[in-house]
């Protein structure tokens, strides 16, 4: 009963804001400004702002590396983040992985 109890327990554990994880793009400017973007009105801005800022920096220092990076993919256990390079700008595609067996 301890296992039922836990997790139907309201409190500290209750208050803790979980974000979904997302399916969608989003398309960056060269300045890093958002242009177009197919997430969830739910997902915070800050978070699209901290992923889209990596991207760029990561491109921006692959071009000043002189490495042809057009195409960036980083799988994480729940989500996959595919990013291609736009000209200064990027286009990052968000998508929750299953964590069941494959």
């Amino acid at each position: 009963m301890g296992l039922l109890n836990l997790l139907t327990r309201r409190g500290a554990a209750a208050d803790v804001n979980l974000v979904r994880l997302p399916t969608g793009s989003f398309t960056l400017d060269p300045a890093g400004r958002v242009v177009a973007s197919t997430l969830p009105r739910s997902f915070p801005a800050d978070r699209v702002r901290q992923i889209g800022d990596l991207v760029l920096s990561t491109f921006q220092a692959a071009r000043e590396a002189r490495i042809p990076l057009t195409e960036l993919i980083a799988e994480y256990a729940a989500l996959k983040l595919t990013a291609r390079e736009l000209r200064g700008g990027a286009i990052i595609f968000l998508a929750p992985r299953s964590l069941g067996p494959k």
